[in-house]
């Protein structure tokens, strides 16, 4: 019985675990590696094609974003995820796909100019449409047997709608080890979606840690603030532009603005428009729109039971044609212009920053997290200039940061989550966080009592023991770039520098062997 980090370690994109058991192979989250971790996203250290089922916590990309990857590579199993996960994945996946072949066209533009090779996509839509396809629905709280000795539940973990917390129940050999992988744990008190529910009993628990240095703003509305900064923007005759996640934030967006709509709180241009400038937004405003029957809060019920639209209102524009997203930037009235992604990486964000960043009198809105390495963690470092399209942009734009917006849990929250456990799981392995966060996170819960440590990846435990079998890679302070072989090379040295480490107490006899044999070693190696 063994668990592996094949992604999501000392890093906040990429999750992807593994579970062998029974001599059945297990994924849980298959996702995108984004900004500096965008490494290797084209190789897996496993076989897809060996692999019996997949499981995803829910459908931001970090975390099901190299789900066709599994499928044009062999994987033929199961997919198994809440329903609305499901239907957030159809359109998701898609979409990413058609990044991945618009972005391959575009290199070999290039590259054939410059005499290069070919670059395939990453995957194609086909390979998305067929992965959705293998996906079977559960709801909140059902239990599944996939395979004799191993029992799957979802529970809701209030992060995004259809986002869930995985509980696994493990048997081999006369023994049962449960264990829990938190998926992106939510914030409280947000609109829309439930606060994140409970789990009582784990004995190994993967968590997240995004935010897990760090406390969040007392909560609050965020209308006012909001409002405050679209009244200075449009006082200024600018626009107010956010890069925004297509799905959850721009409907959390658009949820806030009718209640500033219905308040009258923009008095500088009371009847400016909002337009949702990208079509993968639209879709999924449309799920967000449909049957959310077990899935949404209290307040979220009476406004539909009113009769009443969560993010319709006036001034509501889709920007649906490529056309239609140039002529915003054309038309010099000022505006709210929402468009994705997120971190200002791919997408029509991007064309939005080159003719907004460098005017005084526009505001670009940050509403989720940076990873390191995007573009959008440069310009909230405060980059004075950035390239877009190969050219240079002056940013004298106001630049804002809605902390309170976040979908995840902070220190706090996350802490709340692990004491709902009960009693003390045998350990808790700490992921889905830059390494700081991370390690800042597991000493946190140490602290508690709780025993907690961040692995390095590829590094793998017996969960029947508690030992760990395989060593993994640590995270080097520059970004290392390197084929699988390389990456597999630099953890079999990690592995050699954990075993010198552990034959401190051996026989000095023993120890001036192990030293020849490892300068032996090299020296075939220079040779």
């Amino acid at each position: 019985m063994k668990l592996t980090f094949y992604g999501g370690t000392k890093m906040v994109t990429g999750s992807c675990f593994g579970l062998e058991v029974n001599g059945k192979k297990i994924i849980v989250d298959c996702g995108l590696k984004q900004g500096r971790d965008d490494v290797g996203n084209d190789e897996l250290p496993f076989d897809p094609a060996e692999t019996d089922f997949v499981v995803v916590t829910h459908a931001h990309i970090d975390h099901s974003g190299r789900l066709p990857l599994l499928k044009k590579l062999g994987f033929k199993g199961a997919v198994y995820a809440t329903r609305l996960t499901a239907e957030l994945l159809s359109i998701m996946l898609r979409d990413s796909a058609y990044i991945q072949e618009m972005e391959a066209r575009w290199k070999n533009q290039k590259g054939k100019r410059a005499g290069r090779d070919i670059v395939e996509p990453l995957y194609t839509i086909a390979d998305a449409e067929g992965i959705v396809e293998q996906i079977v629905v559960m709801d909140y709280g059902d239990v599944m047997e996939p395979f004799q000795g191993i029992k799957l539940r979802f529970t809701d973990a209030g992060h995004l709608l259809g986002s869930a917390s995985v509980e696994l129940w493990l048997e081999e050999d006369e023994e049962t080890r449960k264990i829990v992988f938190s998926g992106d744990i939510g914030n409280y008190n947000h609109p829309i979606i439930r606060d994140p529910q409970y789990i009582r009993q784990a004995d190994y628990v993967v968590m997240e840690s995004t935010y897990g240095d760090r406390e969040h703003e007392p909560y609050k509305r965020y209308t006012k603030e909001l409002a405050e900064i679209l009244n200075r923007t449009f006082k200024r005759g600018g626009n107010a532009v956010f890069p925004s996640f297509a799905v959850g934030r721009t409907q959390e967006l658009l949820y806030y603005i009718r209640e500033i709509k219905q308040e009258g709180l923009v008095t500088t241009y009371p009847d400016f428009e909002v337009y949702v400038d990208s079509p993968l937004a639209s879709e999924a405003t449309s799920i967000y729109s449909g049957n959310l029957k077990g899935y949404i809060d209290e307040e979220a019920k009476r406004i539909i039971m009113n009769g009443e639209s969560m993010f319709r209102f006036d001034g509501l524009k889709i920007s649906k044609t490529t056309e239609e997203s140039k002529a915003l930037n054309e038309d010099m009235t000022p505006k709210v212009i929402i468009s994705a992604s997120g971190m200002c990486e791919a997408g029509r964000i991007r064309h939005h920053l080159k003719h907004n960043l460098w005017r005084k009198e526009c505001t670009v809105v940050f509403v989720g997290f940076q990873a390191q390495g995007t573009l959008g963690r440069l310009i909230l470092d405060g980059a004075k200039k950035v390239r877009l399209f190969g050219e240079e942009i002056a940013v004298n734009a106001e630049i804002v940061r809605l902390k309170g917006l976040s979908s995840h849990a902070d220190k706090n929250g996350l802490i709340r989550w692990v004491k709902e456990i009960g009693s003390k799981p045998r350990q808790i392995f700490v992921v889905h966080g830059e390494a700081e966060a991370s390690e800042k996170f597991a000493a946190s819960l140490r602290q508690l009592g709780y025993p907690a440590e961040v692995p390095d990846l590829e590094q793998s435990y017996n969960l029947i023991t508690g030992h760990v079998v395989k060593y993994g890679i640590p995270v080097p302070k520059k970004k290392v770039k390197g084929s699988q072989a390389y990456i597999s090379l630099m953890a079999a040295g990690n592995e050699l520098m954990s075993a010198i480490e552990k034959s401190r107490d051996m026989a000095n006899k023993e120890l001036l062997k192990l030293a020849g044999k490892i300068r032996a070693l090299l020296e075939e190696f220079k040779s």
